[in-house]
């Protein structure tokens, strides 16, 4: 095993004890360096609220690593959406209306809940392993800029979430915030961010 494959594996199991007693962690997802907990938990899911000092009205999107499980956190979602994903080639957060099995402080105001199948293998790994979904939301103070490298994470997110995972620190790429597109109930795409 490669040191970077140790890293990734201590980074893995330090993640899961930390989110499975309710924490939170600053982590690298398939876009942006995000501030991420069991978005089954709302103690978990209020907690990066505060720590972002943001109003619980501005919703958070959830991590998924498979289509399959969009059934458990949505309501009949249209089966076209599931064409759609194996398409997509690039992070895509999709808005589904509907959303079940969430906190409530975790759902839209209009019941609508914006997930995103991740291809990147550290939140893959983590995802499959907590058999959960995760919330992720850039690492930054409400308002401020989203970081594309973890340089760029102000060092009150950092200081304020239980578990700071080393895996990809060094990586210089600038990452880019996913395209958003919303489901409607005819099952058309309405692109929201391109």
């Amino acid at each position: 095993m490669t040191h970077e494959e140790s890293i990734f594996q201590q980074d893995v199991n330090a993640c899961l004890q930390v989110l499975r007693k309710g924490g939170i962690i600053l982590y690298p997802t398939d876009t942006i360096w995000g501030i991420g907990c069991d978005a089954t938990l709302a103690d978990a899911v209020q907690r990066i609220y505060e720590l972002k000092q943001r109003p619980a009205s501005k919703s958070m999107i959830i991590l998924l690593a498979d289509e399959k499980d969009i059934p458990q956190y949505v309501a009949d979602p249209h089966p076209a959406i599931f064409e759609f994903l194996k398409s997509v080639d690039r992070p895509t957060t999709v808005i589904y209306e509907h959303a079940i099995h969430l906190p409530d402080n975790l759902v839209n105001t209009d019941g609508s809940i914006a997930i995103r199948i991740v291809k990147e293998p550290f939140c893959q790994h983590l995802l499959r392993e907590l058999k959960k979904p995760l919330v992720s939301t850039s690492a930054n103070l409400s308002g401020g800029p989203s970081p594309a490298t973890f340089d760029e994470v102000p060092d009150a997110i950092k200081q304020g979430v239980d578990y700071v995972v080393r895996y990809r620190q060094e990586d210089r790429t600038p990452a880019q915030p996913s395209r958003i597109v919303k489901v409607m109930a005819d099952g058309q795409l309405v692109v929201i961010r391109p």
